[in-house]
């Protein structure tokens, strides 16, 4: 069931939006041909200036760089008070929703749980075409079945699926043009993210460092699907130099002789060791270099299996954009037994170099609560922010019983990309606070089942939050910080009208001055807004837009609505 609610809805009634659900769709369908017309077509050049574009929103995370800010400032700090629902699409999945809507000329792409794909008229949120992916016999996946976004290309849309395919829809209706095989989902592969297309590739990585997959980024032509290139994120020697100190200098506490030892015994763990990349990379075109982050070592809490720094997983990796070969990374954590791994997207834009002087620097927000700025040229790490969230008896090692350490396994930042405003030098990340107790339990391989060997798990007792911080990334000095009420996880969206705006597990979407963290507008949205907010421009009106959908993780209130706003008239 699809309702719509136009024009400026109080947001009483908005909370009081009783929430269809309907059934996924066990077969594949496309509902409805286009009313819209012929979609312009998506050139490599409109793609290049989506920075400086007041009107569409073409990329996850608005642009190459990643930045996520918005360069139309017609909904500023002065009026943002009159901002009000100008509709309400509601999907057929009352689920996790985590989408990033992408807006072309006037249509909306989003995608919700289960793979489905709507395009849309963001003038109205009316209905233009519904794609419905159909799930393969198996399908095993992390962290809720949830799905990031699409990619646009040409003449073209792309999704990844939970079932680890590449598909490629027909932008006008929704029809399937190619579908692609990833890899294989019995052995715990599976796909979250959205892609990424530049200059007739399609980037995607890989979800399953939960389930002993070995990871990957791979580039697929963007016209026929076919394979182009693979970068394993875990190399054959994936040893490293058995670093005893995180990126920030502080004692792991690793016992490097008995790694050493059981190296000796069973050999490099490389074909199982995990190494995700959970969301899109960056894309230097003046370099032809792309900057991903890379998830946990596989199992996720048991170390004695995996000897070594477990390259490269928990890291900043840069390769080559045109042939997949490596060109440098920086390690965070290694040999990580806590699950904090990198997530969070990172981010291309001018830093202050060691020297003061400016660089082009990289940016990654971790689940250790920093935020890390990095030299573009060699992944240097210049400088980490101030601590963003508690911690506390780092590096303390999972026990039997239970060791607690602060921050829990789901952060700090989690996969939520963070937003920047070059102009103040400022980034802007969301925050959970959720004290946990690591435990260790060793297992052998289980082949495509869940490996974490271990658990971690949340203390009752101890009270959750979240916050919205600002950081100036120049300095690594926090400017401004918000506490929420609930752990905070989805995206955060930075505009010229000096706003950020960000949602909670509680249904609260709200906008913030971006110089001084004051709440300025808010809206309830009914369900967990727990999705990165885009925005765009259509016939001379600036909207912004988010999904009100709950989330897995932290498993707060599901629904189903994308939820666009506009200045009241």
């Amino acid at each position: 069931m699809v309702n719509r609610t136009r024009q400026f809805l109080a947001a009483s009634a908005v909370a009081a939006v009783a929430y269809a659900y309907a059934p996924v769709a066990s077969s594949q369908e496309v509902k409805s041909a286009s009313k819209w017309g012929d979609m312009n077509t998506v050139t490599q050049d409109l793609l290049n200036r989506a920075a400086g574009d007041g009107n569409n929103f073409l990329h996850t995370n608005g642009n190459y760089q990643q930045t996520r800010y918005y360069p139309n400032r017609q909904i500023n700090t002065g009026n943002v008070q009159k901002l009000r629902p100008a509709w309400i699409f509601q999907t057929e999945v009352r689920e996790s929703l985590e989408t990033s809507p992408i807006v072309l000329n006037g249509v909306m792409y989003v995608t919700t749980s289960f793979n489905h794909v709507y395009a849309l008229d963001a003038r109205t949120g009316d209905e233009l075409w519904h794609y419905k992916h159909k799930l393969g016999p198996i399908t095993i996946y992390c962290c809720g079945p949830n799905n990031r976004g699409v990619a646009v290309y040409g003449d073209m849309v792309y999704m990844a699926t939970l079932d680890s395919k590449l598909v490629a829809l027909d932008a006008k209706t929704g029809k399937v043009n190619w579908e692609s095989q990833i890899a294989d989902p019995e052995l715990g592969y599976s796909e979250t993210m959205a892609p990424t297309a530049v200059d007739g590739k399609i980037l995607i990585g890989t979800n399953g460092g939960e389930y002993g997959i070995r990871g990957f980024v791979k580039a697929f032509d963007a016209k026929t699907g076919k394979l182009i290139w693979t970068f394993n994120t875990v190399p054959e020697n994936s040893v490293g130099v058995w670093a005893t100190h995180d990126a920030t200098g502080r004692d792991m506490k690793r016992n490097i002789e008995a790694e050493k030892a059981q190296l000796a015994k069973t050999g490099d763990p490389f074909k199982t060791l995990g190494g995700g990349v959970w969301q899109n990379p960056a894309v230097d075109l003046d370099t032809r270099r792309i900057y991903f982050v890379v998830g946990n070592p596989s199992p996720d809490l048991d170390g004695s299996l995996r000897p070594g720094d477990n390259l490269y997983t928990d890291s900043l990796v840069s390769v080559n954009l045109d042939t997949g070969q490596y060109v440098c990374h920086l390690q965070y954590i290694a040999h990580d037994v806590w699950d904090l791994d990198a997530v969070s997207p990172p981010v291309i834009t001018t830093v202050a170099g060691k020297d003061g002087k400016p660089i082009k620097g990289v940016l990654h927000a971790g689940k250790t609560g920093h935020v890390y700025v990095h030299d573009a040229n060699d992944c240097s790490l210049i400088r980490f922010s101030e601590a963003m969230v508690p911690q506390e008896n780092m590096w303390v090692l999972p026990t039997k019983e239970g060791a607690r350490m602060l921050p829990g396994a789901n952060g700090g930042v989690e996969w939520s990309p963070i937003a920047t405003d070059p102009g103040k030098g400022l980034a802007y990340a969301i925050n959970l606070h959720q004290p946990m107790t690591y435990h260790v339990e060793s297992s052998p391989y289980p082949a495509g089942k869940l490996w974490l060997g271990g658990a971690f798990k949340v203390i009752p007792s101890e009270e959750q939050w979240g916050n919205v911080t600002a950081v100036d990334y120049n300095t690594g000095k926090i400017r401004w910080q918000v506490k929420t009420p609930q752990p905070m996880i989805g995206g955060i969206l930075a505009t010229a009208g000096g706003l950020v705006f960000t949602g909670e597990a509680n249904g609260q979407f709200k906008a913030y001055d971006s110089d001084t963290g004051s709440v300025l507008w808010k809206f309830q949205a009914g369900a967990g807004v727990n999705a990165p907010p885009s925005s765009y421009t259509v016939d001379g009106r600036q909207y912004v837009v988010v999904g009100a959908g709950g989330n897995t993780q932290i498993d707060y209130k599901r629904g189903n609505s994308i939820i666009a706003f506009t200045l009241a008239d």
